[in-house]
């Protein structure tokens, strides 16, 4: 088998599901058993400074021959989506000819063809796969194998021309939480990449700009039968500001640059309710115009229900890189040289989402994101070809060359 294959077969035996309910850091102490795991592995091959911090961080440098040339980065996430488990992981690899793979025949899971476009572009690859019962963790063991087999790839290839490389493994990603404690000035990197994207062939530098909602309604439980102009149902209260905003400016009804609300969780009864938003747009000031939307409503709410009633909670958690990147569009055009020097290519679009390279770049550090080669994040029909697994991490190795150039 080959190594990045067992590498990446490994890393996705470990749990390593991250929790937005969590108070601690990491959010789930399980991602450290990677992360101590990885340390491990990376001195063992060689990388004298490889260590996991108390934050579960874990920091390793490749020494380079060419003081030269700047040092660059690259970085990959460790934990798993919190959708679903990725506990219990039974991946195996399927050589794809067509049609659809059925990954569970006792439960009558099957990825479909016709619902995947993705898979038409895999025939004659051969895919990893999940059972059908969890995710398969590719978002983001894909990126943390690409990059180990980058660092040993130069290892073992001492003479060729190379700078510093500066490796880095993070928690909580997936909760928003990854560069909480990352320390840029550790990492000395002039710039970086995050390497979490998705098909081969993938370039980001415009995410999201992002602020999460909070609002609380209260209400005022009556018995229904003498409840006339006096009850106030929190439940109904809290649908009502939901009606409030644009039907429209969903996920489910949006692409490319469009921003959106969506509503994440709600709870409630008579007395009280609760919803939970995320609110995103790739521009500014349309971001912006959003949260004055929240606002407006709510105010809009309270004058109607009385002072109080609707309490509002906004809080910014991260925003569009390209502002930051924009001041350095060589570290974007070293990808694109590489990428179509292997015949890869290059696909520039924006993320709606969000990844730990957007923060790094307000933090100090140049830091699109790459491709990783997965597909179907978040979800049981995830999977990545050893195909993509190779391409991507040969990808890091020709940036890592073409910056000592």
């Amino acid at each position: 088998m080959d190594k990045i294959v067992e590498r990446f077969l490994k890393y996705v035996s470990f749990d390593t599901q991250s929790c937005e309910d969590s108070d601690t850091f990491p959010s789930t102490l399980k991602q450290k058993e990677l992360g101590a795991y990885l340390a491990k592995e990376l001195q063992e091959m060689g990388l004298a400074d490889a260590h996991m911090d108390e934050y579960g961080y874990v920091y390793a440098t490749v020494p380079g021959n060419r003081k030269d040339a700047p040092v660059v980065g690259f970085i990959a996430h460790m934990d798993t989506a919190t959708e679903i488990s990725g506990a219990n992981v039974k991946p195996r690899i399927v050589h794809y000819e067509g049609g659809d793979i059925v990954l569970n025949e006792e439960k009558d899971i099957v990825m479909r063809a016709a619902d995947f476009e993705c898979l038409a572009a895999d025939v004659g690859k051969d895919l990893i796969v999940t059972d059908g019962t969890t995710l398969l963790g590719a978002d983001n063991k894909a990126g943390v194998a690409e990059v180990v087999t980058l660092a040993q790839y130069f290892i073992d290839h001492p003479d060729l021309p190379h700078g510093d490389v500066r490796i880095a493994f993070t928690p909580d990603e997936e909760v928003g939480g990854g560069p909480d404690h990352f320390d840029v000035q550790k990492f000395g990197a002039a710039f970086g990449y995050t390497v979490d994207g998705g098909e081969v062939g993938s370039i980001n530098f415009e995410n999201f700009n992002a602020a999460a909602a909070r609002i609380v309604v209260h209400g005022s439980a009556i018995h229904p039968g003498s409840s006339k102009n006096k009850m106030k149902n929190a439940s109904l209260m809290a649908m009502e500001f939901d009606a409030l905003l644009p039907a429209g400016e969903v996920p489910a009804l949006t692409e490319g640059y469009e921003g959106f609300h969506h509503l994440t969780n709600m709870q409630g009864d008579v007395e009280r309710a609760e919803l939970h938003y995320i609110i995103r747009d790739h521009d500014r000031t349309k971001f912006e115009q959003k949260k004055v939307r929240f606002e407006k409503t709510a105010a809009f709410l309270n004058d109607k229900y009385g002072e109080g009633a609707f309490e509002l909670t906004l809080r910014d958690t991260y925003y569009n890189m390209r502002e930051k990147i924009e001041p350095h569009m060589e570290i974007i055009d070293i990808v694109k040289n590489v990428m179509t020097g292997m015949g890869v290519i290059p696909s520039i679009e924006p993320i709606r989402g969000g990844t730990d390279g957007c923060r790094l770049s307000f933090m100090g550090l140049p830091c699109p994101n790459l491709c990783s080669g997965g597909h179907n994040a978040h979800g049981k029909y995830e999977y990545v070809s050893v195909q993509s697994l190779k391409a991507c991490a040969d990808i890091l190795i020709g940036i890592v060359r073409k910056v000592a150039e």
